[in-house]
């Protein structure tokens, strides 16, 4: 049959019933990928549309409130850029069980590997390591031979996050007798083919009509000889023949009759199907309305109801199976997608309360970054060690900066030297454009801390590689300007900012070699439960430096540069920053509950300025 063809993989539910999910091919994936695109495109075009009609109306107003308007509207452009980009996957498949539009229009879904709902964690997970999965530039090419080549159909995300992508396409419903009582086995008609003949002959039934005439009356004669002991010799045509042993056939196994040379598992099949299968196709269309308006809709009433069939329906998949030898039936896949749709439905996670997610940012999120204090410190080892090595050499010989510091930045040393001078700052300070920059540095960072995450899959390698080069850079910027004696200049613009901002990338920094140590040493568990567990504590880690990034965006856009403070002014910011972070981390579990917590989880461009010295090129040249 051609669900036998398809891949498949096995999961148990809680009932101790086994499921078995089709993977979503390639081919819809990415089918399904496009028509997301498309829409994330169109949104861009409509955000960019909308702004732009809104702000001809207020030019002619007046010029500065129009200057004010524009740079607001930029900043809201930047900022929607970036939510579509990066919550528009997050969000669906977060609220809608694993469904963009995308994948609802190709009926296809994602669930955890226990067959459960991916909830907003997991979504997290999968969807940040796009940034991996969608090299060499744009082109999706790891993503798609991860999927090619993996077994269950998985992506890279999905290997960390612990998911899979399924197809939810029902197949045929199986052969029924009417809704009535079963007919006493007295009454039973004799079924004289085997299965594998009764296959042969319906599929003679189902493609004649669709042959032209020579190929038909090939086919007929063959199917004719091969069932020549079962046809009456009336002297009727060969087709004639063929479609009363059809119909025979047929109504004697949608009676409960079993195949000739049935065993009792057979037959209990049969009988399973004929007395069961009213009530499977019944559940089917009280699911198919429990997917489409949520289980809710179903009233109190009807969501009892409807995991009372559920369970009625899991032990009829636990007999089928038995009685099933070979397996592989349409009746039994028909009911395994039943039982599976509803088994999402039943055990998604449960959407989390205000107060859940205040606990989440107040006390999980500061338990783990202390939980995870070795891989964040192991990620400052490859960020400042790498820094103070430059920063020490271009102040030695400052004619190796051209060799690892961009020509931007070289240019932005020697005007800083008339502008130390001139007291003007270390950039341009347009006030009016103020949100602008710190909406750009916010997604700018927020990307860099993402790549810094997903890249731990490469066994950490990346990871490492993107922070010893942003801490090459970092320490021969510093180096640049203190050879030329303007390093307040630019201790100026980033004392305000950089305690909060380089934390953040050093928490990422962790967040991913966590996900390296899941892939290299797994101690205990297998790779796969590894690399789930320790992404569940990665997400915190970049929640923490997202966080951090937010703050640490704000001020290097809107106090930063500031050219009129002085720097000790500058320097109590920074000190306040890092009092408060300090405060923050020191929050969460107690020691005992954190350890309880452990428990439970065992179960289970890389040139881009980091603290955006680099600040006035464009979101798109920041992005990775």
């Amino acid at each position: 049959m051609s669900q036998r063809l398809e891949q498949v993989v096995d999961v148990e539910t809680p009932e101790l019933v086994v499921l078995s999910y089709t993977i979503a091919g390639l081919g819809s994936r990415l089918y399904a990928a496009l028509i997301d695109l498309l829409i994330c495109v169109l949104l861009f075009v409509a955000v960019a549309l909308g702004i732009g009609i809104l702000l001809p109306r207020q030019r002619i107003t007046a010029a500065v409130r129009s200057d004010s308007s524009t740079a607001l509207a930029m900043a809201a452009l930047v900022i929607l850029q970036f939510a579509i980009l990066w919550g528009y996957y997050l969000l669906f498949e977060g609220l809608r069980d694993g469904q963009t539009p995308g994948k609802r229009a190709l009926r296809l879904r994602a669930v955890r590997d226990g067959g459960f709902s991916v909830g907003f964690a997991a979504s997290a997970v999968r969807n940040l390591m796009r940034i991996v999965d969608l090299q060499p530039i744009f082109t999706y090419m790891i993503g798609v031979g991860a999927i090619a080549f993996s077994k269950s159909g998985k992506r890279l995300g999905d290997m960390v996050a612990g998911t899979i992508v399924v197809r939810e396409a029902l197949v045929r419903q199986p052969l029924a007798a009417p809704p009535s009582a079963a007919p006493a086995p007295s009454l039973l008609l004799s079924a004289q083919l085997n299965d594998a003949e009764f296959q042969l002959l319906d599929r003679w039934a189902v493609r004649r009509n669709s042959l032209d005439i020579d190929r038909r009356r090939q086919l007929t004669e063959q199917v004719a000889r091969r069932l020549a002991h079962f046809l009456p010799d009336d002297g009727t045509a060969d087709a004639a023949r063929l479609s009363r042993l059809h119909a025979a056939e047929r109504q004697a196994r949608e009676r409960g009759a079993a195949a000739r040379g049935a065993t009792g598992a057979t037959r209990e099949r049969y009988a399973l199907v004929t007395t069961r299968s009213p009530r499977w196709i019944a559940f089917a269309s009280r699911l198919a309305t429990a997917q489409r308006r949520g289980l809710a809709s179903l009233g109190e009433s009807g969501v009892r109801e409807f995991v009372e069939e559920y369970r009625a329906l899991a032990s009829d998949l636990s007999r089928l199976t038995t009685a099933t030898k070979e397996g592989g039936t349409a009746e039994l896949f028909y009911l395994g997608r039943l039982v599976a749709g509803a088994h999402n439905l039943i055990y998604r996670e449960r959407r989390q309360t205000f107060r859940e997610l205040l606990r989440f940012v107040a006390i999980d999120v500061p338990t783990e970054v202390r939980r995870s204090a070795t891989p964040i410190l192991l990620a400052a080892a490859f960020l400042f060690v790498p820094a103070a090595i430059s920063y020490t050499a271009v102040i030695r010989d400052p004619a190796v900066a051209p060799t690892f510091i961009p020509t931007q930045m070289l240019d932005r040393a020697e005007q800083g030297v008339e502008r130390a001078r001139t007291r003007k700052g270390y950039i341009p300070d347009p006030e009016v454009f103020r949100p602008v920059m710190a909406s750009q540095i916010i997604a700018n960072n927020v990307q860099v801390t993402f790549a810094a995450f997903a890249f731990g899959i490469t066994a950490g390698i990346g990871t490492l590689l993107l922070l010893m080069l942003n801490g090459i850079s970092l320490g021969g910027v510093f180096g640049l300007y203190q050879s030329k004696g303007i390093l307040g200049l630019l201790l100026a613009f980033v004392a305000p900012h950089g305690v909060l901002e380089l934390s953040a990338i050093c928490i990422a920094g962790g967040a991913g070699l966590l996900i390296a140590s899941g892939l290299l040493l797994p101690g205990e568990l297998t790779r796969r439960a590894a690399l789930a567990a320790n992404s569940r504590r990665s997400m915190r880690l970049i929640a923490a430096s997202t966080f951090l990034l937010i703050f640490a965006g704000s001020l290097e856009g809107m106090v930063s540069p500031i050219p009129t403070w002085p720097l000790w002014l500058k320097l109590l910011v920074s000190a306040t920053t890092a009092f408060a972070l300090a405060a923050y981390l020191r929050g969460g579990m107690p020691r005992t509950e954190a350890a309880r917590q452990i428990s439970v989880d065992n179960v289970v461009q890389p040139s881009t300025s980091l603290l955006g010295l680099g600040a006035s090129t464009t979101t798109a040249d920041r992005a990775l």
